[in-house]
């Protein structure tokens, strides 16, 4: 039920928010009648100027409230969140609270909110992998019982919740709202030559780089395991023997990647090794791929609309139709089905697959639509589906 007639407080606290808060800040504050919305940032991101870069890039706007909650692990991370999100909460008496994706500021404000009877908005919610090892697992299906509106990015997504005992009535089929982001931002990608200048290596040195692929490495399960670790990198070194490859390193990897001694796998003039990257910069390394090999749910869905084969390094997905309509192609952590998928791709160009429905761009302004009538509605959800 909606108790105020406050400001949406919209929730953003990791890398993977950004390009998912950016289309909704904007469409809130549409002319003639904005609807009035307070961006919370809880900082969990650690790096800093790497969330600058984002907001610069993305048009984000300075966050109203900054919670500054930096780094941890998932216990202390999630109850700092909560512990400096709840007075914001008591002082603005919002109209709701939206939060998007499957990161720990994620389920930690839906869980203050509801406590404090304020309504829960759930954007990217029913995605499941049915693997309750990954947090974000845990973080998606805690969310979405919490959540009093649902908003999905495909119908499989509408199954996983109606199975999980939410009313249908309060989930709304809205798209893809990463791509709302990647349409409008396409056109200002960085060049790959721009990103690539100066690096050695021949095949870097020239002005525009092709055939290449891209590499992100960042789950628990492919880099906590020294074992699982090397396997990896001795087939990325593999591969870039065949095909040269740009792999920006997430901090966390980079630091297991020395604490396991196996920076010497990387070594190659045809490995670049890159920091982590703005939007811009890796919009246009993906764009402009000949494969991506990744564990990143967000780069499934980017591949897909861009048309670039994907190579998911991970046992699972839970964003199923990057791979039933999409480029994606899931392998896991084995050598032999990374190299195969990878031969596919070289030989025959890989997969293209279809944009999906609601794909297009429009996402953030039937969020809110839907939005705009749940509050007029109050309680009304039936009035709002109908």
């Amino acid at each position: 039920m909606v108790k105020s007639k406050g400001a949406i407080l919209c929730v953003v606290g990791a890398r993977p928010n950004f390009m998912k808060i950016a289309p909704l800040m904007a469409a809130f504050s549409t002319a003639p009648t904005p609807m009035p919305a307070k961006l919370i940032h809880t900082g969990q991101h650690y790096d800093e100027g790497m969330k600058g870069t984002f907001f610069e890039q993305l048009g984000i706007p300075e966050p109203d409230i900054d919670l500054g909650v930096g780094s941890g692990t998932h216990a202390v991370q999630t109850a700092e969140v909560m512990r400096r999100f709840e007075p914001v909460v008591d002082e603005h008496e919002p109209a709701a609270v939206l939060v998007v994706g499957d990161v720990n500021s994620t389920v930690a404000c839906a869980l203050v909110a509801a406590k404090k009877g304020v309504p829960v908005i759930h954007v990217e919610a029913g995605l499941r992998s049915f693997d309750r090892s990954m947090p974000e697992e845990i973080n998606r299906v805690l969310t979405d019982q919490l959540a009093d509106l649902l908003f999905t990015t495909e119908e499989s997504a509408r199954e996983n919740l109606v199975r999980e005992g939410i009313s249908e009535d309060r989930v709304f089929f809205v798209g893809n709202i990463m791509m709302d982001t990647l349409h409008r931002n396409l056109p200002r990608a960085v060049p790959p030559g721009r990103t690539l200048a100066g690096l050695p290596g021949a095949h870097w040195s020239t002005h525009e780089p092709s055939n290449y692929g891209v590499v992100t490495l960042h789950r628990p399960s492919n880099v906590d395991d020294p074992t699982t670790l090397k396997r990896l990198l001795e087939t990325l070194r593999e591969i870039s023997d065949r095909l040269p490859l740009v792999f920006p390193i997430h901090p966390r990897t980079g630091d297991r990647i020395r604490a396991a001694g196996l920076d010497d796998l990387l070594d190659s003039d045809r490995i670049a090794r890159l920091t982590p990257q703005g939007y811009l910069q890796m919009l246009g390394l993906v764009a402009h791929a000949q494969v991506v090999l990744t564990d990143s749910g967000g780069l499934q869905e980017e591949t897909t609309a861009l048309g670039v084969p994907c190579i998911t390094l991970r046992e699972n997905t839970e964003r199923p139709i990057t791979v039933t309509q999409g480029t994606n192609t899931v392998v896991g952590s084995d050598a032999s089905l990374i190299m195969n998928a990878v031969t596919d791709v070289l030989a025959t160009g890989g997969k293209r697959g279809r944009i999906p429905e609601l794909w297009e761009g429009g996402t953030a302004l039937r969020i809110r639509a839907v939005i705009q009538q749940w509050l007029e509605h109050g309680a009304s959800l039936q009035a709002v589906a109908g």
